[in-house]
């Protein structure tokens, strides 16, 4: 059974960073992918970024292009999420999701096979 465990979620102001860190146990596959998305109050789950360890490949949300940058420490079996200027909106849980694939891109449209429980992003203005 695949298990996720995220961290580095808590509050920070206006402009300022976070890195979040999903360590991933429990799979025997040497490809892999790890999805971040988030939840705000209200609004729907959001797609964030994805990482395939198969080739790199990294997708990012437009509203968080520029700003978020996914890596992956393969012999850790973790993959990171640094969160640079951010901004009010940006507060949400974030999750991280494990699946075989980013599919191409299209990972947010995909329900990804196994879930961490969700760290709190506070942005303050």
């Amino acid at each position: 059974e695949v298990q996720l465990v995220e961290s580095g979620g808590g509050l920070v102001q206006v402009g300022g960073s976070l890195r979040l860190s999903c360590a991933a146990s429990g799979f025997v596959f040497d490809d892999y992918a790890i999805g971040w998305f988030r939840r705000a109050p209200g609004k729907e789950r959001e797609g964030v970024s994805c990482f395939s360890t198969k080739d790199g490949s990294t997708y990012y949300a437009d509203s968080v292009k520029g700003r978020f940058t996914i890596s992956s420490d393969k012999d850790k079996n973790t993959v990171d999420l640094q969160m640079n200027r951010l901004i009010p909106e940006d507060t949400a849980v974030y999750y991280c999701a494990f699946d075989l694939s980013c599919y191409g891109g299209d990972y947010y449209r995909i329900d990804f096979h196994s879930w961490g429980q969700g760290t709190q992003v506070t942005v303050s203005s």
